[in-house]
């Protein structure tokens, strides 16, 4: 390690344990790279996004109670409708009278679950396939979500509702006597590691697993935009930041705190993912122009490679992990920074069509 790089360690622990953080200069060191060595970069990310604030003295009771309300959204989104546990004060209800799946009411229980499966779906391919540069997601964690997977508790995972609602595709073929054969077309004599995915065992949950509730939850809270593809994107390295952090005790809790710093985070870009203001000064559209425009004035080599990834692949996808870190780092401080100030001529979010 140079002397310089422990230089910045060393500013960045001095700011950071002052009883009372002087944002400014945690903005200024962050604004060049946060390093990750001590857990530095997860403390400064929970910062910078509004989730820990300034003094100190009050982490404790925030983190009591923001990491409480995530639990009591688990317990009122992850459930199925019509099961329900008298332990937990709620009796179980009958679903053959009021509510049943055949109920028509479009203020069904049942008919908002099938929609929300919908959604559902589309996060979960996305979060299967999140960072296949590299395993992590696909591994299991070290602090599986024991509300979910207590036996006890009548939770179905989401990854079961997918498969309940998902029928695997099957080949069907007739042979020249006139009978029907279906077979998988994913049967195959490859051996289980070249599988996309590995089943862990019962009591297990992989990564993305964990990501995919995040974003699930998300979707639930924030209907006007639910979920959009890239939204896994930008909580992949969060969550992954947050889930290795050093300190047992702020891994142990990585998934609540990555779901409100990513609604955090979402409150000043989720503009970008409303396809109705696309092409209003306030959408993708118009801030992607902006940024070339300015791009190719000041460099235009990078412009023209830029422009050449972006036709070749798509800009994100082409990105490895430690860019999609740099990212979000630099969002979170330009975050921090435009949360700082009032803001003017906010643009009305619309529902996605």
């Amino acid at each position: 390690m140079s002397s310089l790089h422990k230089s910045r360690i060393a500013d960045f622990q001095d700011v950071l344990k002052e009883p009372s953080i002087v944002l400014e200069k945690l903005r200024e060191l962050s604004f060049s790279g946060i390093p990750c060595e001590g857990g530095l970069r997860c403390l400064c990310w929970k910062i910078l996004l509004n989730y820990l604030p300034l003094e100190r003295a009050s982490w404790t009771s925030i983190l009591a109670k923001q990491r409480g309300l995530y639990s009591q959204f688990l317990r009122e989104m992850i459930i199925q409708p019509g099961i329900a546990k008298a332990n937990m004060g709620v009796s179980r209800e009958d679903v053959t009278f009021e509510d049943h799946p055949l109920n028509p009411n479009p203020d069904s229980r049942w008919n908002t679950y099938f929609k929300d499966n919908e959604v559902l779906l589309q996060i979960d391919k996305d979060v299967r396939r999140l960072c296949p540069d590299i395993s992590f997601f696909q591994r299991a964690t070290e602090y599986p979500c024991l509300l979910i997977l207590d036996p006890q508790n009548e939770f179905e995972t989401l990854r079961k509702r997918v498969e309940q609602t998902t029928l695997k595709s099957q080949t069907v073929a007739r042979n020249r006597s006139g009978v029907t054969n279906m077979s998988s077309p994913h049967k195959n004599n490859a051996p289980p590691a070249l599988n996309e995915y590995e089943v862990l065992p019962n009591g297990c949950e992989a990564h993305w697993e964990v990501v995919e509730r995040i974003l699930f939850i998300y979707a639930k809270l924030n209907p006007g935009i639910a979920y959009v593809q890239g939204m896994n994107e930008i909580v992949g390295p969060l969550y992954y930041t947050f889930a290795t952090d050093p300190n047992s005790e702020w891994k142990e809790h990585a998934e609540a705190d990555t779901f409100f710093c990513f609604t955090n985070l979402m409150a000043e870009i989720r503009d970008n993912f409303i396809k109705s203001l696309d092409d209003s000064q306030c959408g993708i559209t118009y801030k992607m122009e902006k940024v070339y425009s300015t791009l190719k004035d000041k460099d235009v080599e990078l412009y023209l490679k830029l422009v050449g990834m972006w036709w070749r692949t798509s800009l994100i996808p082409a990105l490895r992990r430690q860019r999609q870190v740099n990212l979000c780092e630099l969002e979170t401080s330009m975050s921090s920074r435009t949360t700082s100030k009032a803001t003017q001529g906010n643009c009305v979010s619309k529902k996605k069509k």
